[in-house]
């Protein structure tokens, strides 16, 4: 589900800096910190972001009436907002994006600390 880079490109830049030797000045170690903090997130897209992909396809496919991909599905979801299929504040649409945000909140922040209020809040 990585998107912005994608995971490939994320292991592609830690792959170089790797590679890169350099005084362990005050810019490396603040290089090595986010390289590290790189990993941790591809860590846990691959702990959890095949199963948090999987839930967002079968919500999509039940949202849609239609089954498909993850970015097949997703442009379907764009489409029938555009077209007005499928109304802004539809509760199964508000329930979809709420539960995709809490997955890719788990999955990129999970320190952020409304995370804990909203995996204990009811829907709405």
């Amino acid at each position: 589900m990585i998107t912005c880079p994608t995971a490939t490109e994320l292991r592609s830049a830690l792959d170089a800096f790797d590679e890169e030797d350099g005084p362990p000045d005050g810019r490396r170690l603040f290089l090595a910190r986010v390289a590290d903090n790189a990993r941790a997130l591809l860590a846990r897209e691959a702990a959890l972001g095949e199963a948090a992909e999987t839930e967002q396809r079968a919500r999509l496919s039940a949202l849609l009436g239609a089954e498909g991909g993850y970015r097949d599905l997703n442009r379907q979801l764009c489409e029938a907002l555009r077209s007005g299929k499928i109304a802004p504040r539809d509760p199964a649409l508000l329930a979809h994006l709420r539960a995709t945000a809490i997955a890719r909140i788990a999955i990129d922040q999970p320190g952020y600390c409304g995370l804990e209020a909203l995996l204990d809040s009811p829907v709405a």
